[in-house]
């Protein structure tokens, strides 16, 4: 399927040959860390606030507290959603070519507020499964307070572009005489062992959800 041209308002331009906007490319970017940043007016104000996200089919989900203000404000108005995943820093020959190497994804969109109760427990239950898959049956179940207490909105992967910088530094030509060592400094986020909770009744054992757990 032809993957269709990106609106004029997510077209990358400059550096376009880093831009994606086939939906493969957009998807694995979200799927690779939980944290995006949610940009917004309120008040005539502009904010970003960074919040946990998860996404099914070609919908990205957000939640949070109903008293947010955030999650009150974007409910049915324009937003911009990012989320961005830092690879390496890069060290050039000249301060003007020093970058970083990153995968980062933009959407543009309407937010809307999940409004059943049904399908805010569906969702949020997507959501823990899709990073520690069988921890939700094993949850107590959320009362109708907890879904009461919470809002979970959503919004289209329909305009969208990705931009991806990867590889080595790109001095002038010229530079790459110079005694001046170049490269790369990869970064990585590390997931460490898990720490038990020091109120843990003894003997529950840790699940393989927690033991396999991967992100990046």
């Amino acid at each position: 399927m032809a993957v269709p041209p990106p609106s004029d308002r997510v077209r990358l331009r400059r550096y376009h040959e880093r831009g994606a906007h086939d939906p493969s490319v957009l998807h694995a970017i979200i799927d690779a860390i939980p944290l995006c940043s949610v940009g917004y007016v309120f008040d005539g104000q502009p904010y970003v606030t960074p919040t946990l996200h998860w996404r099914e089919g070609d919908h990205i989900y957000w939640h949070g507290s109903s008293a947010s203000r955030m999650l009150r404000a974007v409910e049915d108005t324009p937003v911009c959603l990012t989320v961005s995943i830092t690879d390496g820093i890069v060290l050039a020959r000249a301060g003007f070519h020093h970058s970083i190497n990153y995968r980062s994804v933009m959407m543009l969109g309407t937010a809307r507020k999940v409004d059943d109760a049904e399908e805010k427990e569906s969702r949020l239950r997507t959501f823990v499964e899709s990073m520690f898959p069988g921890r939700w049956d094993l949850l107590r179940p959320p009362t109708g307070q907890e879904i009461k207490a919470t809002t979970v909105m959503t919004m289209p992967i329909d305009e969208a572009s990705a931009k991806i910088r990867q590889g080595p530094p790109g001095d002038d030509e010229e530079d790459y005489e110079l005694p001046i060592w170049a490269g790369v400094i990869p970064v990585r986020t590390q997931i460490l062992d898990p720490v038990p909770d020091p109120r843990n009744i003894e003997g529950v054992p840790m699940p393989d959800h927690v033991t396999r757990f991967r992100m990046g």
